[in-house]
This record gives structure tokens, C-alpha cells and sequence, in this order.
């Protein structure tokens, strides 16, 4: 059984207060192991259990004071009973060593979940959650990282049925290795008259009709791994537009010579920007110079660098940029391709983690994409990418690639990214992986693993 603590009041009709303050537990009824240790609360092991009596609460600021040892993982409760059969769960989980690393802390687990933790293990940390109505929002270190909107008619799985608000008692649940250590928890009852829930409903998704919460609740993954700060798309945009669809970013600027970044201390002044924001971080490295312009120590303080083959020289020797007309010569368009799919090659030897813009094809090529992409040109190009080790990006700005590559790919122990590559503020909805993903059978083993830093 996993380890298990649940806080109620010990009156009827629970108010605001202090649930704990480092010192009086005798208004728990303790089982297993549980205990308080210079002032601090501390759960461990795998059979412990503590409920403070006929806690009853709806709506609530609710404030922690936590610390994870290694390996210490869990979640907090609320609007749920003493056995945990109802309401939502918290998670606090900052080991980025998890396999499961899109529920870190701060998750609203199987509704929002979340694929970046702002904290390190044996860090305290605050996490706020308050409810209101219909609105559940999170913040950890006063920085928002869920503002969610339960609808008039939720999207739930089976296996989720119990994810609803109603009313109950909090709780902390352990199911890591390590230790979860509180501080400090205190509640105070927001007045239900001064919430407006039809203005809460009318912002609410539409969950019958929305594949994001349909991706939470099947426990995958939902991250787009390539947005851009591009036409007006602040960080603070991105941030509230991230949380208001459920989608995770990873924000990566374009990196190169003729780019907004060009040099090592223009990358770390980025990072030391961007690093407490509630996004990963990645590195578009553009043009083929990039490998020569930044350090390799640099680089590897991006959670992932990726790149693609649009740019290259020719076999004429001309700088080529496939997107643009007037810098593609096409003389023998199967010629041209063959030259295509061996700059896709050379690319694949760069130090990258993620190839992007897969298999693009320059107009008018790329209205007969799957007539240049051949079963050889396919099968060479496979090769040579999971040889490579790097993962292949399933693009919705081109819609790219297209499902016999994916298929080929998945075959070969590739791994995947969803991603926008926006370029305009409105990142997208990520319709065109999730078709992929629906008619190529990828699970979340199939999707890349960043390697977050904080």
C-alpha cells in the first residue's frame, strides 16, 4: 500500500486555520510510519497512515511547506475521504530521474499534468493550491504552473471517474523511495458568495470535444517540444496560453550566425532569463556553422538541442535554404531529391538530440511528398536516423512526415516529439501528431525523454 497521510478538522464544519505547525500531531490517528522530527512532519515507507477527523472543505487557499529526499515522491489530496476514493490529486515529484517525468510537482495529475518540476530534491519549497468554484489553481514558489477549469461536463476515463470536485478532507500520499517532509500547512475558506461560477463555465474547455485532456487522462505525455517566441508570443503568453490549454512548452530560440543568438554568453544570459520559468528549454541550431559557433559545454545547458535540413550548400556549392523559392534550384527533380536525402544524412552526424522539420521538401516538390519519398529513399533515411540515436519530430507546421516514415521509424526503436514550430503567437493544438500518434500506435514509451535542468 502506498504511504498515506490525510488531514481533516476536528469540527463538523471545517474554517480556516493551521492543519500544522510543526509540533501538535495529536489530532491525527496514526498508523504505520509516521512522525514528527524537529518539527517536521515526515512520511516514509510503504504502510503509514494518519486522519484527522470529519474534515469537511470546498472551498480553499490551501499552503505546504515540502521537502522530497531522494526518491521521495507523492501527491496531495483534497475534496477526497480518509481512503482516498474521490476528488483530485497534486503531485509532488521532483526526480527528474523518473521514467514517468511528465507528472512533476505541481501536476494536477491526469487533468494537467505537468513535464517540468521548479524544485530539486531536499529543496524546500510552498505550494499553494487553491479552489474556488469551478477553478483549481497551483502555484509552487508563487509561480503559477495549473489554472484549470473544471467544465459542466468533464472529460474522465474510467480509471479517473473519482478526478471531480465535490467537497472533503486534504491528504499527503507517499509512493516513492524517499521521504516527503512538511513544515507548515494552513487553509483558509474562501467565501463561496464571492465566486462567480457561470463567468467560470463560459472560459471552461469544452472537454468532450478537446484531445488534450484526452491525452492527460491516458497518461501521455503532453508536451510540445518546439515553440518559438515569435510574432508578439511573449514568455508570459506562452505561460498563460501553456496552462489555459494543457499543453507544456519547451521554448527554444534559433541559434546561429544571422540569428538572435550567436554566442556563448548570449546563451547563458537567455537561460539565466528563462530558467525559473515554467517551460523546457530547448536550442534550434540553425544553418550548418552552428557546431563551430557555440562551445559544446554550452550547449549542454539546453535540457536538448535540435536542428534541421533546410539549409545547406548545394552540389554546386550555392547556399540552399529550402523553404525559400528563389534558393532552390531545381534542374532534375529526382536528382535534386537524392541530394536531398544525402544533406538529411550529413545532418543526422551533427550532436543534436532532435531532428526537425523532418523530410521537408522544398514547392513544388512537397505536393507529391510520399511519390519523392520512396521505399529506398525512406528505408536509407531510417537507417540512418536510428543509427543515430536522435529522435524524430512529428511537425505541425508542415505536417511532416507522413505516416509510412513515422511507421518505419517506430519500427526501428526511434523515439518521437510533437512539434509547432509556430510562427505566429498562436501555437497550435497539436492535431496533426495526435492523428499520428492515433494511426501509428505511439505510447508514451515511444515519446523523448528531455533532460530538464533547473
Amino acid at each position: 500500500m502506498g504511504l498515506l497521510f490525510v488531514l481533516t478538522t476536528a469540527c463538523s464544519v471545517s474554517g480556516s486555520g493551521t492543519l500544522f505547525d510543526g509540533k501538535d500531531s495529536n489530532k491525527w490517528k496514526m498508523t504505520g510510519d509516521v512522525s514528527v522530527q524537529d518539527d517536521i512532519m515526515i512520511l516514509k515507507g510503504t504502510d503509514a497512515l494518519a486522519v484527522l477527523k470529519n474534515g469537511k472543505y470546498k472551498n480553499f487557499d490551501l499552503t505546504l511547506d515540502l521537502r522530497t529526499t531522494p526518491g521521495g515522491k507523492g501527491a496531495v489530496w483534497f475534496h477526497t475521504d480518509p481512503n482516498l476514493k474521490k476528488g483530485y490529486r497534486i503531485a509532488i515529484n521532483n526526480d527528474r530521474a523518473d521514467k514517468v517525468w511528465w507528472k512533476m510537482t505541481g501536476s494536477l495529475v491526469s487533468v494537467r499534468n505537468l513535464t517540468k518540476s521548479f524544485v530539486k530534491e531536499d529543496q524546500w519549497f510552498k505550494m499553494d493550491i487553491r479552489v474556488a468554484g469551478q477553478e483549481i489553481d497551483v502555484n509552487i514558489n508563487g509561480e503559477p504552473v495549473v489554472e484549470y477549469i473544471q467544465p459542466t461536463a468533464p472529460y474522465r476515463t474510467d480509471a479517473n471517474a473519482y478526478a471531480l470536485l465535490s467537497e472533503g478532507t486534504f491528504g499527503i500520499e507517499s509512493d516513492g523511495s524517499g521521504e516527503i517532509q512538511i513544515k507548515n500547512i494552513t487553509v483558509n475558506i474562501i467565501d463561496e458568495s464571492t465566486i462567480d461560477i457561470n463567468a467560470q463555465l463560459a472560459e471552461a474547455n469544452d472537454e468532450q470535444n478537446d484531445e488534450i485532456i484526452k491525452l492527460h487522462q491516458s497518461d501521455f505525455p503532453v508536451l510540445d517540444y518546439h515553440v518559438h517566441l515569435k510574432g508578439g508570443l511573449t514568455k508570459e503568453v506562452a505561460a498563460k496560453q501553456s496552462r489555459k490549454t494543457g499543453i507544456n512548452y519547451t521554448i527554444a530560440p534559433n541559434c546561429g550566425i544571422g540569428f538572435p543568438i550567436t554566442n556563448d554568453q548570449q546563451v547563458m544570459d537567455y537561460l539565466n532569463e528563462m530558467r525559473s520559468q515554467p517551460f523546457i528549454l530547448g536550442m534550434q541550431a540553425e544553418g550548418r556553422e552552428w557546431i563551430t559557433t557555440f562551445s559544446p559545454e554550452t550547449l549542454k545547458e539546453f535540457d536538448y538541442v535540435f536542428t534541421d535540413a533546410l539549409t545547406f550548400k548545394d552540389n554546386k556549392g550555392r547556399r540552399t535554404r529550402l523553404w525559400i523559392p528563389e534558393e532552390t534550384w531545381i534542374e532534375n527533380e529526382e536528382q535534386y531529391m537524392d541530394m536531398i536525402v544525402d544533406r538529411i544524412c550529413s545532418v543526422l552526424e551533427e550532436p543534436v538530440d532532435i531532428y526537425v522539420n523532418p523530410c521537408f521538401l522544398p514547392s513544388p516538390m512537397d505536393k507529391r511528398f510520399d511519390e519523392f519519398w520512396t521505399e529506398a529513399r525512406m528505408n536509407r533515411f531510417v537507417e540512418a536516423l536510428a543509427k543515430s540515436g536522435k529522435a524524430l519530430e512529428i511537425n505541425e507546421l508542415y505536417n511532416i512526415p507522413n505516416k509510412a516514415i513515422i511507421m518505419k521509424a517506430k519500427a526501428a526503436g526511434v523515439k518521437f516529439t510533437f512539434g509547432s514550430n509556430n510562427v505566429t503567437p498562436n501555437v497550435s493544438d497539436l492535431s496533426y501528431s495526435i492523428r499520428m500518434m492515433k494511426e501509428c500506435g505511439l505510447t508514451a514509451e515511444d515519446m523523448y525523454k528531455p533532460k530538464v535542468k533547473i
